[in-house]
């Protein structure tokens, strides 16, 4: 069993960055070493906009599931993520591919917080962990399986797991020592 899945969301088209930001630079595959290195046993990549053309970048035998509806937003990514991760894992890291001075370090503090024995109440934090910078929450979030069939059900539009995770009680832990979280949106 997979403890700990990353789910890396890189489907969107990038309108304001002028292409699909999963084709920028290195941010894909560095995004995918990241995870690994911050601690996921397995990552998944959610692509959706010049699907074929991202997929061309990565390594040999990576993961992949493609969001049909990505021009929906975050949300039909993050659905189709979580429900492709399958029976393996007990928790994903959700992280996204606009984020490239998150590092493996960050990743590592969100699972190592994460971590513990799970709790059978899906209102409690265990599974629900956020890096903050600044104290402003930002990503990845880390989401344990039981809260996974509510995120997909409030996950619509471009909100992602933002619904959910307002109405659940989240762990954050402070990342702006590591990061500045900031997603990129302009070259």
């Amino acid at each position: 069993m997979t403890a700990v899945a990353g789910l890396l969301l890189a489907a969107g088209a990038g309108r304001r960055m002028g292409m699909p930001k999963a084709l920028v630079d290195d941010w894909l595959v560095r995004s995918i070493e990241v995870l690994r290195e911050g601690g996921c046993d397995d990552v998944l990549v959610v692509l959706g906009a010049a699907a074929d053309e991202a997929r061309a970048m990565l390594p040999a035998g990576q993961r992949v599931v493609v969001a049909e509806d990505w021009d929906e937003g975050m949300g039909a990514s993050l659905r189709v993520g979580l429900a492709a991760l399958g029976s393996d894992a007990e928790a994903a890291v959700v992280h996204l591919v606009d984020l490239p001075d998150v590092g493996p370090d960050v990743v590592a503090r969100v699972v190592s917080t994460g971590s513990g024995p799970p709790r059978s109440d899906p209102g409690s934090t265990a599974g629900l962990v956020r890096a903050a910078y600044a104290g402003v929450p930002g990503h990845p979030v880390l989401i344990g399986r039981d809260h996974w069939a509510g995120v997909i059900e409030a996950a619509v539009g471009d909100q992602g797991a933002r619904g959910y995770l307002k109405t659940h009680d989240v762990r954050l832990v402070e990342c702006g020592d590591l990061a500045g979280g900031n997603d990129v949106d302009r070259r």
